[in-house]
């Protein structure tokens, strides 16, 4: 079963400069061209154009109803995953993996007899023996 996340954006309400675009429709034509393509470079998926209902607020107490031109885009939850692994890695942000020694039965009494280098702050390296967890900060 796929599973899908959706996003819904205004759509542009003003067009863009374009050296071959003079009139107001080839200009706003750019305007969501350019958006169109921000979105699909970002792995969304163009589903439609909706004009939906919006209560907006008129002086104090007054409301009125606006309509708002909204686009519904969706891609997979997938796509979403591998893009944050990819992001992470592209600024090497992936947190480094860091020992967490866990305790078994003998080295928990060992634990009882530490020397008084260690009771003032040194640390001391686990035996080869224990084993040792790796985990992510």
């Amino acid at each position: 079963m796929k599973c899908f996340e959706y996003q819904v954006i205004p759509a542009p309400k003003k067009g863009e400069k374009a050296k071959w675009a003079k009139t107001t429709s080839e200009r706003f034509g750019v305007a969501l061209t350019n958006l169109m393509n921000r979105m699909g470079a970002e792995g969304w998926e163009y589903i439609r154009a909706d004009t939906l209902p919006c209560e907006e607020r008129v002086g104090l107490t007054g409301s009125k109803t606006a309509f708002q031109n909204m686009l519904v885009f969706r891609r997979d939850m997938l796509v979403e995953a591998v893009e944050m692994l990819e992001s992470a890695t592209r600024q090497k942000t992936v947190p480094p993996l860091r020992r967490e020694p866990t305790l078994s039965p003998l080295s928990a009494n060992s634990a009882l007899e530490e020397s008084p280098a260690d009771l003032e702050g040194e640390t001391s390296v686990p035996p080869v023996s224990q084993p040792i967890k790796l985990v992510a900060d």
